[in-house]
């Protein structure tokens, strides 16, 4: 089914496609938050200052995972929303907590781990919990504050409730559009910079001094590599084709219709289900330190496969 104003938009490849990634996300990242936290408990006092930020992470995952039920709901029946504009209003607003969130604790994290292995010295005993909680409370709020705005924006068409829009209506794109570049360059922008900086000099520190410890070496390594992952896949994408599908949708109303318009509108669906799946990545932040964790992970997938290998068995016997 084709319709809007470009009629070679294929709109129905939002329904068909984000249920499946939704489902998958919901199941993976309400189990891995869960087993991640549990571990972070377990090891509360060999984590540092750092723990404070990654509960919070977590939190933060598990608060937009209990949402994409009734985002399955509202893309199974079509688009379709049965549960009020406030509502609807309330997903998405949960969304910008988990996305930029998200991307927040991940900057204070990557500063900390930089502080404590290229000043090791100067902040030795400086840095308490205590410094971490309000740091923590600076991020929830700021991140609040910018997301705000977006509450004020018209998420149904027409005063209606059967759409449940990710941005707004074709009324305020405009508006819209300006205030998701601001967005983009406070809330996603500036701590990716800050997260890049740190972690490239860390790169540079841990590569050229033999005196650093191989573990603390290797674990930063990982965590190195799981944050390019995070920002490459889940958060670039996303605010580069949000842009570029408002930018479309304006034109669109404008009475043109671009070329690029299919390719920006399916691009978007797919960032928009990469975006959802940092709730399911996140863990890896906690679990990559933890050994005993991964062990344990290793030895639940191995017991997996011979209870499969078993079943088989039983079925090609009977």
């Amino acid at each position: 089914m084709r319709n809007g104003s470009c009629e070679q938009i294929y709109f129905d490849f939002a329904w068909r496609f984000l249920p499946g990634v939704y489902i998958s996300v919901l199941i993976v990242g309400l189990t891995a938050n869960a087993w991640g936290l549990k571990s972070l408990l377990q090891k509360w006092k060999k984590m540092g200052n750092i723990n404070i930020f990654v509960l919070n992470l977590g939190l933060a995952d598990i608060l937009y995972l209990l949402t994409i039920p009734f985002l399955i709901d509202y893309h199974y029946r079509k688009s379709k929303w049965i549960f009020g504009d406030v509502f609807c209003k309330v997903t998405r607003f949960f969304f910008n907590l988990n996305l930029y969130g998200s991307i927040g604790f991940l900057a204070c994290i990557s500063l900390y781990r930089y502080l404590a292995i290229v000043h090791p010295m100067r902040v030795m005993g400086r840095i308490t919990v205590t410094h971490s909680v309000v740091t923590t409370v600076v991020v929830w709020v700021l991140v609040s504050i910018q997301s705000l705005p977006d509450l004020f924006f018209a998420k149904s068409s027409e005063n209606k409730t059967e759409k449940c829009f990710e941005t707004t209506s074709d009324l305020y794109l405009e508006d819209y559009l300006t205030y998701s570049l601001g967005w983009t360059v406070i809330g996603f922008c500036i701590p990716f910079l800050i997260t890049l900086g740190c972690y490239g000099h860390m790169f540079v520190i841990l590569c050229s001094k033999n005196t650093i410890d191989k573990v603390l070496k290797q674990r930063s390594l990982k965590l190195l590599v799981i944050l390019i992952v995070l920002f490459s896949v889940c958060y670039i994408p996303h605010h580069i084709f949000k842009n570029l599908n408002l930018k479309s949708r304006i034109l669109s109303v404008q009475g043109q219709c671009p070329e690029w318009s299919n390719e920006v509108y399916v691009a978007r669906q797919i960032s928009r289900g990469l975006a959802c799946l940092n709730s399911a990545l996140n863990p890896l932040v906690y679990l990559h330190g933890n050994e005993n964790t991964l062990l344990q992970l290793r030895q639940l997938l191995q017991r997996a496969r011979r209870f499969y290998r078993g079943v088989r068995l039983l079925v090609i016997v009977i």
